[in-house]
């Protein structure tokens, strides 16, 4: 008895077998912990972006001081605390 023995990957079996598969992505986990050091960015992104908005309101000239343009700097304040 001479059996084939062919190596297919899991989704490849599932799918045949007319299972759908959640994608990787669905079924991940977060430890507390990186919850936490997402939620600490999250706070750092939202803070900055205050001072910026501070920055540009009451002392202009120091924008300028550093480079960026005004457009630039609207840009920066107008992302929401996830966008990087």
């Amino acid at each position: 008895m001479n059996k084939t023995i062919t190596f297919v990957s899991t989704r490849h079996c599932v799918a045949r077998q007319g299972f759908a598969m959640r994608p990787a992505s669905a079924s991940r986990r977060y430890t507390l912990s990186s919850v936490r050091q997402l939620i600490s960015v999250w706070r750092a992104r939202r803070r900055f972006r205050w001072d910026l908005e501070q920055i540009a309101q009451n002392n202009p000239h120091l924008i300028d001081d550093i480079g960026l343009r005004r457009w630039q700097i609207e840009a920066e304040i107008a992302k929401r605390f996830w966008e990087a």
